[in-house]
């Protein structure tokens, strides 16, 4: 991705982005009830690789399916590209482990930007002293076997609600993970970006006692003349 918009997503946070979707006509990017191990990370940001499970079938998701190298599930943690984040369709199940802390150490070794799954995560005391980021819906001690049969890589999948293609922009902080389409990146970030500096003015004015109306939004005549001379003294 854009080297450029990567940096102004690591500075905004998901409920501005949330909005500047919604302007679009975007109501479902943010993937619900997945919350971070490790909520004191700095922003989460890469392009989604994805992997989806499906029911497992017993006789086909014995123990002995993670001896062949090209289960998709080992595939996804030896391929999903650096920078990229691991988005994984677990159908919003976490009675079973979408994966534990060794793959994510293999992850986060390898230089990969975070994982997501709308189930959970085992070992999850470990990954939460990880320094990648990990959103999942709960902890979870049982092996992934015992419910998901891991059948594809880098499709378009549902995770957590949200629709989710290969190369969408994946975004987490301490409040959650949205999904930017990959084509709106760039200029949701700009967008974001102006947000923020204007949001954060605002929350400096009603911490002062002003009252939000005619401030947010602006439609006070002086809000303008206001947050420009703010803005200047602040260098933003």
């Amino acid at each position: 991705m854009n080297p450029d918009t990567r940096k102004k997503l690591m500075g905004v946070s998901t409920a501005t982005l949330c909005t500047a979707l919604f302007k679009r006509g975007l109501h479902k990017q943010f993937i619900q009830d997945v919350r971070p191990l490790n909520p004191g990370l700095p922003n989460m940001v890469g392009p989604a690789y994805t992997l989806r499970y499906m029911p497992a079938r017993e006789d086909l998701n014995g123990i002995a399916v993670f001896k062949d190298r090209a289960h998709p599930q080992r595939v996804a943690v030896e391929e999903c590209p650096p920078g990229a984040v691991l988005v994984i369709d677990s159908r919003k199940d976490a009675r079973a482990a979408s994966a534990g802390g060794i793959l994510v150490a293999r992850l986060m070794v390898r230089g990969v930007a975070g994982i997501v799954t709308d189930g959970g995560f085992r070992d999850s005391p470990d990954i939460a002293k990880y320094t990648m980021p990990a959103y999942h819906a709960r902890p979870s001690a049982p092996t992934n076997l015992t419910l998901h049969q891991a059948i594809a890589l880098n499709e378009p999948i549902g995770c957590g609600d949200a629709p989710v293609f290969p190369g969408d922009v994946i975004v987490g902080d301490a409040e959650g993970v949205i999904v930017i389409p990959a084509h709106l990146a760039d200029e949701i970030a700009d967008e974001a970006v102006e947000m923020t500096v204007f949001e954060d003015f605002v929350q400096q004015q009603v911490l002062a006692g002003r009252s939000v109306l005619g401030l947010y939004p602006p439609t006070d005549p002086d809000v303008a003349e206001l947050f420009a001379a703010w803005r200047a003294t602040q260098g933003r």
